[in-house]
């Protein structure tokens, strides 16, 4: 019968203990190995702001035609017969039908709460129903915007949510801003760098924050006051542009090419 082989020690091996002990640090030596500290980066980092400013090219505004009567299907007459008449006013004053969006309508039952005599509250009575249907006007050509809430009062627009204007396409206006912005930053970096007596190195990332361009909305109070008392002139109701601009920040990290 054949006997199981059974594996050499290492002395029947002809290796030695100390022999086998240093084979086994030769083949892991990252296992003993101590860890080498690392240098700290060397980095300079900034923000810059840059903005670009130009006449707007774009305004919208909403207009609400409200209408209160004693059943809901009188109202909603009323308010309908109300709405058809400005849309067609701001068509004729060239307002592009994409341009033209309803942007709300509710019915709302309008109630009385009366107390009695011994000051108790009596039931809410039913007095009537409230329609709202606004509109959405986005007005390219801003000459007419005068003569466009001129219109729009005088066929029953009752309130008015102000206006905002905006630059259609601001491609342009981001891309100078963000030159600005970066310039901004670079102009940082070096003022920094030659206060802590280094070179700035090359850059090493760049994050741009979203731009942002908020509209330029006219006073609720001032659109509701001309909106009450229209003027009857050619001329409309005075809008003022003024401008648009567009803001943009980045985040600039260079590094150190040197020391003093």
């Amino acid at each position: 019968m054949n006997r199981p082989l059974l594996p050499l020690s290492p002395a029947r091996a002809g290796l030695r203990p100390g022999l086998l002990a240093l084979a086994v640090l030769a083949l892991a030596p990252a296992a003993f190995a101590e860890e080498t500290p690392t240098a700290p980066v060397r980095q300079i980092t900034v923000t810059g702001t840059g903005e670009a400013s130009a006449k707007p090219d774009l305004a919208t505004t909403g207009l609400t035609v409200l209408r209160i009567a004693p059943t809901a299907g009188e109202a909603l007459t009323a308010a309908s017969a109300g709405m058809t008449e400005v849309v067609a006013a701001m068509k004729a004053l060239g307002v592009e039908p994409r341009d033209l969006q309803t942007s709300g309508f509710q019915i709302t039952p309008q109630y009385r709460y009366d107390e009695g005599q011994d000051g108790t509250r009596n039931p809410p009575a039913l007095t009537g129903y409230e329609v709202r249907n606004t509109l959405s006007v986005r007005i390219r050509n801003l000459d007419t915007i005068g003569a466009l809430l001129d219109n729009a009062v005088s066929l029953g627009v009752n309130e008015g949510s102000g206006i905002q204007f905006t630059i259609d396409d601001p491609a342009g206006l981001r891309t100078e801003a963000r030159k600005k912005a970066v310039a901004d930053a670079r102009s940082t970096a070096e003022t920094l760098a030659e206060a802590a007596g280094v070179a700035l190195g090359p850059v090493v990332s760049i994050d741009v924050a979203a731009d942002a361009m908020p509209p330029m909305p006219m006073p609720m109070s001032m659109a509701r006051m001309e909106m009450a008392a229209p003027k009857a002139s050619s001329d409309g109701v005075p809008v003022e542009a003024g401008e648009s601009t567009v803001t943009t920040n980045v985040r600039i990290v260079y590094g150190i090419a040197g020391g003093s």
